[in-house]
């Protein structure tokens, strides 16, 4: 599958939700990928590879280079299909053989193990525990999107629901917070940024609208978005 058959950047046309405070977005480009994007079908099972390929998307072409083999064999500068993922994550031995071709679904830890070893890139976990706050750690989200500008991957146990982050915008009184999510669980062909807005597959959501009983681990790859960096 050709990435160009993708939309880019899906969340650039949206709005911050509110006129007043800061937005902090990521920077660069990455391509969009959902449910069944390439014709493989993931439904119910694979939103954590599809943020998974959007975050190598944007790492790819964020001029990162693959990561060379101990035998010297390059690796592939394009985007890993979900057999590729479960194949790297057997052969790191994070995963049993029977991983490969089954239905089963992957984390932020897993995703830290792909980018590692496919691009030598290494990642922050940011937890966020069942008693915390999302919006307590505001301050690492903004920090991050201003010194790297990367896509961010997050999951939890109680909200298995994988998705992209792809900023943070803080009310000028700092009550309220929100997050830029970009939920890869769309199943279709999509013709517009627009149409993932109105059907709210992007969108500003209120960190107090996630579920609060829920952990969260955030993966924040840590390479500089190209445009940070020049």
């Amino acid at each position: 599958m050709e990435e160009k058959s993708l939309l880019l950047n899906v969340h650039s046309n949206l709005e911050p939700p509110k006129p007043d405070g800061s937005t902090y977005l990521m920077r660069g480009n990455y391509h969009y990928y959902h449910y069944g994007c390439d014709g493989f079908q993931d439904m119910g099972w694979g939103c954590g590879y599809r943020t998974l390929q959007s975050i190598c998307s944007w790492i790819l072409q964020n001029g990162v280079s693959p990561k060379v083999a101990a035998d010297g064999t390059a690796g592939s500068s394009d985007v890993p299909n979900i057999p590729t993922i479960q194949q790297t994550l057997v052969e790191i031995k994070d995963k049993p053989e029977r991983f490969f071709g089954s239905r089963e679904w992957i984390g932020t830890l897993e995703a830290i193990y792909v980018i590692d070893t496919l691009y030598d890139v290494s990642c922050r976990v940011l937890h966020v525990g069942r008693s915390d706050s999302i919006a307590k750690h505001a301050d690492t989200l903004r920090d991050y999107f201003e010194q790297y500008g990367g896509l961010i991957m997050m999951g939890g146990d109680l909200d298995a629901a994988a998705k992209g982050i792809a900023g943070i915008h803080v009310s000028a009184d700092q009550a309220d917070v929100y997050l830029l999510v970009v939920d890869p669980h769309y199943v279709g062909k999509i013709r517009t940024k627009e149409e993932l807005y109105t059907k709210q597959y992007v969108m500003w959501q209120k960190v107090d609208d996630f579920v609060d009983s829920s952990f969260y681990n955030l993966c924040l790859p840590m390479v500089k978005s190209r445009e940070l960096a020049a």
